[in-house]
């Protein structure tokens, strides 16, 4: 799909930032591309409406700092973050800090053009509740154990982690994670994290209810 509304890519990397440039210009985007965060702020309230393409981890003000920076000056640019130091507790805090989607290299050019068009659908105020909606329905197939087991490792524990949390064993934590996978039809850590997110209170309260009364393997 192309859009009228202008793409600003931003990257240090001079060669990942030709490459998005050349993806998105092949879908058929307008683009702008910045060799740092701060490039792009200097323009302020003079940048095109539309979306935000950015690396996380930048010299000076890196991509979380320029998600805070542009909701501090009031500018609307939808935001997605690309990494390839990702983690689930940066994952956590970019999408909690508003980011449309967080996408770890190596991805697909696909997986791109879909955080892009979401991110253009934000912007045009639709489809978030439809979206919350969804993400509640999928994770109500969970059962109370996979619930907890999700809440675990959606805050960034490792398996280990999670299995010493909840009393069981490191093999159980991956038997429920493989389960939870499948489940919620979830390719990556990443997909889980964008899911609880957007099921928002309700789906974590259930989760944590889950927690609660759930009996011991």
């Amino acid at each position: 799909m192309t859009s009228e509304a202008t793409i600003h890519v931003v990257d240090d990397d001079e060669a990942m930032r030709d490459s998005l440039v050349a993806l998105l210009d092949a879908r058929g985007y307008r683009t702008c591309a910045y060799a740092s965060a701060d490039e792009l702020l200097a323009r302020g309230g003079a940048l095109e409406p539309g979306c935000v393409v950015s690396d996380v981890r930048m010299p000076g003000t890196d991509g979380l700092a320029l998600l805070r920076r542009l909701q501090g000056q009031g500018i609307a640019l939808p935001l997605v973050l690309i990494t390839g130091h990702g983690d689930i507790p940066l994952a956590v805090a970019a999408m909690k800090a508003g980011a449309i989607d967080f996408l770890e290299k190596p991805f697909e050019a696909a997986a791109l053009f879909d955080a892009v068009e979401e991110g253009l659908r934000r912007r045009s105020g639709s489809a978030a509740d439809g979206e919350s909606r969804e993400a509640v329905r999928r994770l109500e197939v969970l059962t109370p154990r996979e619930r907890a087991v999700l809440e675990r490792l959606v805050s960034g524990e490792s398996n280990k982690e999670a299995a010493v949390k909840l009393g069981i064993s490191h093999r159980t934590i991956e038997f429920h994670r493989a389960h939870i996978m499948e489940k919620t039809g979830s390719k990556a850590l990443t997909d889980l994290v964008r899911l609880w997110l957007a099921a928002g209170s309700e789906g974590a309260s259930e989760a944590h209810s889950g927690v609660e009364r759930q009996p011991r393997p």
